[in-house]
């Protein structure tokens, strides 16, 4: 059973970057690329730093997709599947993230 959990308001979100919440014990980062209600949210874990910092991230975009860079060893991870671009084993896990009047609720 899945729930709508309620993490942030859309304006503690600048566009063009990342927030970092607690979500059931676990750090996701959440992502908001462009000046508009669209989010993407990921694990905040870097599985190559083995550190909790993609939400501070570089959002970029290579062949039309959404990345994130992580801030220490610069490896990019697609913001809708969580798919390593460097090493296709690894990837992370991806959130269902929606604006509901206002609000940042993750599905989890």
């Amino acid at each position: 059973m899945s729930k709508w959990i309620n993490v942030c308001q859309l304006n503690d979100i600048n566009p063009k970057t990342g927030v970092c919440a607690l979500v059931n014990g676990k750090q996701v980062a959440i992502f908001r690329p462009r000046d508009n209600n669209e989010l993407f949210a990921i694990d905040n874990m870097d599985p190559f730093a083995k550190s909790n910092v993609l939400s501070r991230g570089i959002i970029c975009e290579h062949d039309e997709q959404l990345w994130v860079a992580s801030p220490l060893k610069k490896q990019r991870f697609n913001l809708v599947t969580g798919q390593c671009l460097e090493n296709d084993l690894v990837s992370l896990a991806t959130y269902k993230v929606r604006v509901n009047k206002d609000a940042v609720e993750i599905n989890a």
